[in-house]
């Protein structure tokens, strides 16, 4: 019986994460429809060998080429209608791979789902709870790509509770946990390999947007995985200025779309700059990062736990770090050809025709 959904999990050095992540994928309900593949990208650990060992295709790269390049890979091989990416850090609940099936209704190119944080208890797991970075990106952001408009949708989604179990079209979704039709990823060029790790995920979504422009990309709150992620603060922002450079290569190639840069860190470092002739400036410096980010304070003041307080000034220090690694990656892209004007053009695949292409 040929497959229905295959699954390409890339991994550097992930060898238990693969484990555990194939494990969870042989429990899912739909096991024998599903096909099974993992993307060696250069690992120096026994990656190759834990997907050996579970009877799965492995495909090696000798040296490591990045994330896009190691989907790409995986895709080469893949021979299903939908093809699913998980991180090797993800361990993906048993229903996952038949819901994420059941969602490619008529018009939908492209299919993800909430993105748990998992890790021992601590102040970190409760963070990432309050303050996911792993959610999609919402449809509005499509309306304009105006700065003033980009800025008070972020204002928005700081001052908003945060709902992820409601059925919903989305612009973008985090690249741990995504799919698509197989023929929609060849329509769009697939994966661009100048992405080595992050960005390469959105710059896809935006492909599709373009290619298809009157399908849709469907966030389904029941295709749940958990994200093992490490537990600790340097972690975190080591990611954060990686996804920063990856923000600029997506300015790069798209200058029409609004460069992803974060203005709190600028207001504090403003008013730390002019307390020494102001002192109270200091103390404003202070509240600011509960002003600009109030999460952390409302779960405060609701469950009476002062630890989230600190939530404020974790995501201050993840918006700097995003910060400085934008203007590296301003610099280190310098010589990126830029794309044209992101604007709708005639689809290669209509809507009509995704029917078929399941």
């Amino acid at each position: 019986m040929s497959p229905k959904l295959s699954v390409i999990i890339c991994s550097l050095n992930g060898a238990a994460g693969v484990d555990r992540c194939i494990r969870a994928l042989a429990t899912q309900t739909i096991r024998s429809a599903m096909e099974l593949i993992v993307v060696v990208d250069g690992s120096t650990d026994a990656t190759g060998e834990v997907g050996r060992s579970h009877a799965v295709i492995v495909v090696t790269h000798a040296t490591n080429l990045g994330l896009a390049a190691a989907r790409n890979s995986g895709l080469d091989v893949a021979t299903a209608p939908v093809v699913a990416f998980l991180d090797d850090d993800c361990e993906p609940e048993p229903q996952w791979a038949e819901q994420l099936l059941a969602s490619y209704e008529e018009g939908v190119v492209g299919v993800g789902g909430p993105i748990l944080p998992r890790s021992r208890a601590g102040f970190m797991l409760g963070y990432l709870e309050r303050n996911n970075p792993l959610k999609p990106q919402e449809s509005n952001l499509a309306k304009s790509n105006r700065i003033p408009y980009r800025f008070y949708l972020y204002l928005g989604r700081q001052w908003t509770r945060r709902q992820d179990g409601t059925r919903r079209d989305v612009y973008s979704f985090a690249g741990a946990s995504m799919s698509f039709l197989r023929q929609a990823l060849t329509d769009v060029g697939r994966f661009d390999e100048r992405f080595v790790f992050g960005g390469e995920d959105l710059d896809l979504c935006i492909r599709m947007m373009l290619t298809f422009p009157s399908c849709r990309l469907v966030f389904a709150p029941e295709v749940r995985v958990a994200h093992h992620f490490k537990s600790s603060i340097h972690d975190t922002l080591r990611r954060s200025r990686a996804y920063g450079r990856g923000s600029a290569r997506m300015f790069r190639k798209w200058p029409a779309v609004p460069p992803v840069f974060f203005p709190g860190p600028l207001l504090v470092l403003g008013l730390l700059s002019l307390s020494p002739r102001f002192p109270f400036l200091a103390v404003a410096a202070l509240a600011v990062p509960h002003l600009l980010y109030p999460q952390g304070l409302r779960h405060a003041l609701t469950s009476r736990s002062g630890a989230s307080l600190l939530d404020a000034y974790v995501q201050l220090a993840q918006e700097t770090c995003e910060d400085v690694g934008f203007l590296e990656g301003l610099w280190r892209f310098r010589h990126l050809v830029p794309e044209s004007a992101p604007v709708a053009v005639p689809a290669v695949m209509s809507c009509e025709e995704t029917r078929s292409a399941r």
